[in-house]
Parts: structure tokens; C-alpha cells; sequence
């Protein structure tokens, strides 16, 4: 197939490499020259350019772009093409994304890789990146049958393990296992760095190990995404947050009353539950 790929970065780098492993052939759109180039040079795609009509000829399109843009890029893109074309997006936020989109263009699949690494950029793309790793779609009641199969098919071709699910359900799961992470590691991050004393601080810097390389990573990434989940996600977030305020409440004040017994089994409950969402 042609495959559009509308925004070269870690996820549309990385995609394009593996669907054009397939043999399919990849048209890539970024808005820099020098990614465009690259881009061709690391052979994530066939072709690059910055217009967005150098797409027209695609038939299926990944909008991989930050979550703020992807409406709004799809209302210029859908100028240069005809009806039939399949358009996805990878953003991880669904139902406002999919609800405007959906009514602009008949033919467009919400889609949410769940996939990524530290870093970012045409250059931190990666082959198999989402092999073994979750693949949502999201489709609803107008969604054609055949749009929806032809993105599952390349999602397959991914080795990603495929979820179908509603908007909605996507937005308040991700804000449990994905948009909650962020916000807590981030309030992590902050709480290390707010220390008054500079000496405990450098210490902790030159103990700092595993755990807390695990616990802190996603609130070091990047914070446009960050914010961007917050927008677009605002209330499951904050339902979210609000019961994790009230566990951690529970927390302290079983520490403050030196109930360990109860701690204990709070913990015990933790170490069982983890597995589930893990494994």
C-alpha cells in the first residue's frame, strides 16, 4: 500500500520503518527540510516532503503529530484527498480527537500505539517498537468496516497485540496506567528537588538507583506531551489525582498513627494487585 506518514518523529520514524519492512511504500510529511532528508538517508520512509499535498496519493495516513495539532492538521490535510482515504491518528488522548475528527471524515480510526521511549525525534526512531505492545482503536458507530479492518491489519503487521474499545473508555483507562504516572512521577521529581539542604540533595543524586530511575522516568519526559494529556484529558485526570491524593492520604495517616499492622496490609494488597496490570 501507500501509507502516509504525517510527522516524523519517534512514533511516525518508527512506524515507518516497520510498515516499510512490509514492502509498503511510505510517504513522510514533516514540517522541517532536515527531517525530511533524514528521514529518507535512515530509510524510515521512500519519500519525504514538507507539503502536505505530497500525500494525496496515500491511502491510508498516521497523523503523528502532538496532540494539540492533530484536528487542526487534519482540517488541511483532508483538502488534498479523495474520500476513500483511511486516516489514523496515534495520539493518546481519544475522545475529543475522534469526535471532531469523525465528523469531518467518514473514514478516520482513532488509534493509540502504546509505545515509546525517553526520547524523541526522527533519530530515537526504532524498528519493532511496538512489537508485543498494546495497540488500541477506537472506533464508533459511523466507523466503516473496511477502515477499521485496514488499519487492524497494518496494526498486526506492527506485532502489536490489538484492543478495540470506545473513546471514552480509552480516555479513563489511560489516566489510570498512563496520564496518572506522569503526573505523580513529575510530583515526585519535584518533591526531591524542593529539599532545602543542597547537601542531602547531591547525596540523594549519587544514591539515586533503579527505583527510583523506574518511579521517575515518565515525569522526566516531555513536557509538551505532559501538558497536552492534562488539556485534552483534564477530567479523567483529575478523578484520577483525586483518588490518588485520598490513597495517599490513607497513607499518611496510617504512618502518623504507627498503624503498621494496617500499612502492612496495605501493602500486602499492593504487591498482589501489581501483577495484573504488569505481567
Amino acid at each position: 500500500m501507500n501509507i502516509g506518514i504525517l510527522g516524523l518523529g519517534l512514533i511516525g520514524g518508527s512506524l515507518g520503518f516497520d510498515l516499510r519492512d512490509q514492502g509498503h511504500h511510505i510517504i513522510g510529511v514533516s514540517r522541517q527540510e532536515s527531517t525530511c532528508k533524514q528521514a529518507v538517508t535512515l530509510g524510515n520512509v521512500d519519500e519525504a516532503s514538507t507539503e502536505m499535498s505530497h500525500l494525496k496519493s496515500a491511502e491510508v495516513i498516521f497523523i503523528c503529530t502532538p496532540l494539540g495539532l492533530i484536528v487542526p492538521i487534519l482540517k488541511q490535510l483532508i483538502t488534498y484527498l479523495p474520500s476513500t482515504t483511511i486516516i489514523t491518528d496515534v495520539g493518546s488522548v481519544k475522545t475529543p480527537i475522534v469526535k471532531t475528527a469523525t465528523s469531518l471524515w467518514n473514514n478516520f480510526i482513532g488509534g493509540h500505539p502504546m509505545a515509546g521511549t525517553a526520547e524523541s525525534g526522527i533519530t530515537a526512531a526504532k524498528r519493532k517498537l511496538f512489537k508485543d505492545n498494546p495497540y488500541v482503536l477506537t472506533p464508533v458507530d459511523t466507523t466503516a468496516n473496511y477502515a477499521l479492518k485496514t488499519v487492524e491489519n497494518l496494526a498486526c503487521q506492527l506485532g502489536a497485540n490489538i484492543y478495540h474499545c470506545s473513546p471514552e473508555v480509552h480516555d479513563k483507562a489511560v489516566s489510570w496506567i498512563s496520564h496518572l504516572p506522569v503526573m505523580v512521577s513529575a510530583s515526585l521529581l519535584h518533591a526531591c528537588i524542593n529539599e532545602n539542604d543542597n547537601t542531602v540533595v547531591e547525596l540523594a543524586q549519587k544514591l539515586a538507583s533503579s527505583g527510583f530511575r523506574d518511579t521517575s522516568r515518565v515525569g522526566g519526559g516531555n513536557p509538551e506531551l505532559g501538558v497536552m494529556m492534562a488539556k485534552y484529558n483534564r477530567q479523567e485526570l483529575l478523578t484520577s489525582l483525586q483518588e490518588y491524593r485520598h490513597n495517599l492520604d490513607c497513607l499518611i495517616d496510617l504512618i502518623e498513627r504507627e498503624n503498621w499492622e494496617s500499612l502492612q496490609q496495605q501493602l500486602q494488597l499492593t504487591q498482589k494487585a501489581r501483577p495484573a496490570f504488569t505481567e
